[in-house]
């Protein structure tokens, strides 16, 4: 503090730093709309999918994805990364950031830690179907490079989740008892269909694979959201030291429910938001008030989901952002909304993409140092497949959908 400042009465001091800090916030409200937008790599005969995007500590930019003739039963698929140095308008030429020779190497996700570790997250899928997903990572402290990281290490989130079975049981004759009967055909079958897996120990522990990004909580508990294409619900994968170790949370089990994101309210709680996977149309929400470690019912928001994978995060003023498909069939419009109230309601919402000849979606979102928000997705029109890249303010959101 400066000599001036110590000799000031304290009240004078609170009012000049109250002032300031209002100064501030002004200056933040009338800040203008801004939107920047562009491909990461030109548009790509191949398949590409699934992004995850992580801002480094120099201010640059690091996206992930897969790319391959497939998804699953393409053997070919690898993960490759770019980069987007700060002030530039150009991505790096993609590099290679994972690759098990033989195998599909699939969906994405990249976070850095509060120790500013750089994490990848994604699973390797053993005989080409999702219920033999088995999530990777490797972790890296030199990664200010030009291309790859230079990677530390790579493990195995090895999960052995509490027996699941009879819970799911209970829920599934809930939910048939309170299903519309023109609904329960299809539930019927689906619940048939997953019948013999809850009780097979190998299915409950293969399978378990990352979309979104982690959630470093308050304690420093890392949360790794899950999900399940065997049962089409979430778990959570957990670590309190650091990514030594990772043990499963409590499923979270609404039949339909997966792909999750997961956001810390003030109080502690966590919110999950989750695809659906069923015939609810809606995106799925579930609540945990002990750190991820058992949830509550999930239940659905009234914004609407056409079985596509989101994306949300919190800003520094407390407000959260989210990135989906609002629409109930099809991915061709990709919207943002905004909610200031820690997820109760979301008033602002504003369009990245509505052009009916194309799929926009599998977006992961993240704030950065400055402000601004990234949002990375996958952009799939009849040219071909890339990812798209865009870089915004919360006042473009506010700002609405022009007439």
């Amino acid at each position: 503090m400066s000599r001036h400042l110590t000799t000031m009465p304290l009240r004078l001091v609170v009012t000049m730093v109250l002032l300031l800090l209002a100064s501030a916030g002004s200056t933040l409200a009338a800040e203008p709309p801004r939107l920047s937008a562009e491909l990461v790599f030109p548009l790509d005969a191949q398949h590409n999918h699934a992004p995850g995007i992580v801002e480094l500590p120099d201010g640059q930019l690091l996206v992930s994805w897969y790319r391959g003739a497939g998804e699953r039963k393409a053997d070919d698929v690898v993960v490759l990364g770019a980069r987007l140095a700060k002030g530039a308008k150009t991505w790096s030429e993609p590099f290679t950031l994972a690759d098990n020779p033989g195998f599909p190497d699939c969906n994405t996700c990249l976070f850095l830690d509060a120790s500013k570790q750089l994490w990848l997250f994604w699973p390797i899928i053993l005989d080409n179907e999702w219920g033999s997903a088995l999530t990777n990572y490797r972790t890296s402290h030199d990664y200010a490079g030009a291309s790859a990281p230079t990677w530390d290490w790579q493990g195995v989130i090895w999960l052995k989740p509490d027996d699941f079975q009879h819970r799911a049981r209970e829920l599934a004759k809930v939910r048939l008892a309170t299903m519309p009967a023109a609904d329960r055909p299809r539930a019927e079958a689906f619940f048939a269909e997953i019948e013999a897996s809850l009780s097979n120990k190998l299915a409950q522990r293969l399978g378990w694979q990352p979309r979104c990004k982690p959630t470093q909580l308050q304690s420093g508990r890392i949360v790794l959201p899950l999900y399940s294409d065997t049962y089409s619900f979430s778990l959570m994968a957990l670590s309190d030291d650091g990514g030594r170790t990772w043990r499963a949370s409590q499923p979270l089990i609404g039949f339909g429910n997966i792909q999750p994101a997961v956001l810390q309210r003030r109080d502690g709680s966590l919110v999950a938001y989750m695809r659906e996977n069923g015939p609810l149309e809606r995106i799925r929400t579930c609540e945990s008030a002990d750190g991820g470690e058992t949830w509550g019912e999930v239940g659905t928001l009234e914004l609407a989901n056409p079985g596509s994978g989101l994306d949300a995060v919190r800003l520094a003023n407390g407000h959260w952002v989210m990135v989906y498909n609002d629409t109930v069939e099809g991915r061709a419009s990709l919207a943002v909304s905004l909610s200031e109230d820690e997820g109760a309601t979301w008033p602002h919402l504003r369009h990245l993409e509505r052009h009916a000849e194309g799929q926009y979606h599998y977006p992961a979102v993240i704030a950065g140092a400055d402000g601004t928000i990234h949002a990375v997705y996958s952009y799939f029109v009849p040219g071909g497949k890339s990812m798209k890249h865009a870089a915004f303010n919360e006042a473009w959101i506010r700002a609405g959908d022009a007439l």
